[in-house]
């Protein structure tokens, strides 16, 4: 496997093939017998490659975060996409736009203002935006209470006032708090009961609701029963991160991605190793800080993926990476050359990856060379 890294410059984004492709088998399997649709959350990968091998189509159904991505991969093929982070809206136009190249784009909000805009959005353009409603399910960050009577307030101005109402949609962001089978278990039954009663007030009021739409990584990899629910969202499983893998989500084994990296020197005096991976590499993302494992800015493993005990990138600067054990260990720092290529995996996938043009990718046939795929940022 080193040989096939050999050529690439320090840093690249590295992304081994053969566990993302496990990584979405397992979600996939996990849900198969549940009888709900998966709808990939796209905005860890950003990349039309990745979005081939998620979508089992090939044209969806896909979730993204801005509207770039949802522009790239409708252009790539993929029709059916929701833009899961609340409609501003200025951009409403360009939803019309995307929708008009026959998209099927539906958009989130929580909010009359929103819904007001997008029924006006509809009535002008003659398309029926369609817009689920976000659910608060556990005080995260936005959404309605299933019990508030803003839900169906806000689900008649887009019924009665010329947009279509999809849904509700809902998101577990706390689970990422807790640790566990059962206490993710625990926050996807509470995602589920609130989605499903949000829409159960919807239909008791003669409002349609045909989609009922939960998901994070932990819950969609714990939930035991999802009756009421019709899909499941889902982003950084595809790669998978040191913050899932300190919840019990995943092991670091199955992390697909990686950041390749040379050390540049030593400080034998204060015990650290030099790489040439800083924060503009790694990211600022400190995800694991309030986990019971800190994993400071990665987990160093050496060129081919094994991880080396207790190491960490315990600092960084802008394009400095500094290598130390971890507090507390009874190791001995390894004696590792300049020159030395070392592979460090990330906190969180998808800051990491935003900070790279593309996916230097280990294909999951061990006899083929080293592929290229590209990614896009912006909104």
């Amino acid at each position: 496997m080193p040989d096939r890294l050999s050529a690439l410059p320090t840093p690249s984004l590295v992304l081994d093939e053969g566990r993302m492709l496990r990584n979405i088998e397992r979600l996939r399997g996990r849900l198969r017998p549940l009888d709900v649709a998966l709808r990939p959350h796209l905005k860890t990968a950003k990349s039309v490659e990745v979005a081939r091998r998620l979508l089992a189509g090939g044209n969806g159904p896909a979730t993204v975060s801005t509207l770039k991505e949802a522009e790239v991969f409708a252009a790539a093929g993929i029709r059916d996409i929701l833009y899961a982070v609340g409609i501003a809206p200025r951009k409403l136009d360009q939803v019309l736009a995307l929708r008009a190249r026959g998209c099927d784009l539906s958009i989130l909000l929580d909010s009359p203002e929103q819904a007001a805009a997008v029924a006006e959005a509809s009535r002008r353009a003659g398309d029926q935006i369609p817009a689920l409603i976000e659910v608060d399910c556990d005080g995260h960050r936005g959404g309605l209470r299933p019990d508030d009577p803003a839900l169906v307030a806000v689900g008649r101005i887009l019924q009665d006032g010329g947009a279509a109402l999809r849904g509700v949609l809902t998101h577990a962001g706390e689970s990422y708090g807790v640790s566990g089978a059962e206490a993710h278990a625990a926050f996807a039954e509470r995602e589920r009961s609130a989605a499903v009663a949000a829409a159960g007030a919807l239909r008791a009021a003669g409002l349609p609701c045909p989609v009922v739409s939960v998901g994070s990584t932990p819950t969609a990899h714990a939930a035991r029963d999802l009756s009421g629910v019709t899909e499941v969202r889902a982003g950084v499983y595809v790669f998978f991160d040191l913050v899932m893998a300190g919840i019990g989500v995943c092991s670091t084994d199955n992390i697909a991605l990686s950041v390749l990296t040379s050390v540049i020197g030593r400080n034998s005096e204060r015990g650290c190793l030099f790489i040439d991976a800083g924060w503009m590499a790694m990211s600022r993302d400190r995800g694991t800080m309030a986990q019971a494992v800190d994993q400071g800015y990665g987990l160093v493993c050496d060129g081919e993926g094994a991880v080396l005990a207790d190491l960490i990138v315990s600092a960084a600067n802008q394009e400095h990476g500094i290598v130390t054990l971890r507090p507390g260990s009874r190791g001995v720092l390894p004696d590792l050359p300049v020159g030395t290529r070392l592979r460090i995996l990330p906190n969180h996938a998808c800051a990491t990856a935003a900070q790279f043009g593309g996916y230097e990718v280990l294909p999951a046939d061990p006899a083929a060379g080293l592929i290229h795929w590209p990614r896009f940022g912006g909104w």
